[in-house]
């Protein structure tokens, strides 16, 4: 089973704790040093800074893609995901653990 994580935006960074123990498990630096707007959704981890928004890898912090929204400004901004993304998430879920065991199974 994964480790449930907490996701903290500070300083241009987001950092993932272990939402158990409080131990870090990654921490990946954005833009600058400023407030970092983060939500976790079934898409990944959206994090919103400098008017600039990234989607980062939940488990490792990898920059999946970013999106400097260019002449909308630098000011705070808020970020949520959208009511039907877990459906699409677990469908895809679905999908890629199924690929993984049939490929498992044609490796046998």
């Amino acid at each position: 089973m994964a480790t449930a994580l907490v996701y903290v935006g500070i300083r241009g960074t987001v950092v993932a704790l272990d939402s158990a123990t409080g131990t870090k498990m990654w921490a990946t630096e954005l833009k600058g040093s400023d407030f970092v707007n983060v939500t976790a959704t079934a898409a990944g981890v959206l994090a919103i800074t400098k008017g600039e928004i990234f989607c980062l890898e939940p488990s490792t912090g990898t920059v999946r893609w970013h999106n400097p929204l260019q002449g909308l400004g630098r000011g705070l901004a808020t970020v949520a995901g959208s009511a039907d993304s877990g459906a699409t998430a677990a469908a895809e879920k679905r999908r890629r653990d199924e690929a993984a065991a049939a490929a498992a199974a044609a490796g046998s």
